[in-house]
C-alpha cells in the first residue's frame, strides 16, 4: 500500500544522519478545520505503521473529514538472512521506511468535527515510533 511501485534502483545507501536536520514545512496554519500531526523528533517510520495510522484515522472520522498523508515509505531497508557469513553482497530488501525529519508534517486532517480529528490523531501518536505533536 505505502510502497513505491517502481524505483530506479532497488537498493539504497544508508545515507547521512537525519537527526541533525530540522525543517519547518508548516507555513499556512491559518486554515480553519485543519489539524496537523507534526514530527518533533526524527526517525524511521515503516510502511506497515503508516497503513495502521491511516486505517485508524479512517475508522474514527468515517466520512466527516479528509485525510492527506505527507509521509510515504520510499526508502528500502535491506537485511541479510541470519547465519550468513560476511561478504557476498548486500542483502535483499526487507521493508520500506519513511525517514521523518524533525519538524515535518506527517498527516493533515481536514474535518468539520474538530474533536473527532484530535481524538484520531491522539490514537495515532501511540502507533508511531517517533514523538509527535498535534498542531
Amino acid at each position: 500500500m505505502f510502497i513505491p511501485k517502481k524505483t530506479k534502483f532497488t537498493k539504497q545507501h544508508k545515507g547521512r544522519s537525519i537527526n541533525k536536520i530540522v525543517i519547518n514545512k508548516l507555513q499556512n496554519t491559518n486554515k480553519s478545520n485543519v489539524i496537523y500531526l507534526k514530527a518533533i523528533s526524527s526517525g524511521r517510520i515503516y510502511s506497515n505503521q503508516l497503513v495502521a495510522c491511516r486505517q485508524t484515522i479512517n475508522k474514527i472520522i468515517k466520512k466527516n473529514g479528509q485525510l492527506i498523508t505527507h509521509a510515504f515509505a520510499d526508502t528500502p531497508i535491506t537485511k541479510k538472512p541470519t547465519e550468513i557469513r560476511m561478504g557476498k553482497g548486500k542483502g535483499a530488501v526487507n521493508f520500506w521506511a519513511y525517514k521523518a525529519k524533525a519538524g515535518s508534517v506527517l498527516f493533515e486532517l481536514n474535518t468539520s468535527v474538530k474533536i473527532l480529528g484530535i481524538k484520531a490523531l491522539k490514537l495515532i501518536q501511540n502507533k508511531l515510533p517517533i514523538s509527535t505533536k498535534i498542531v
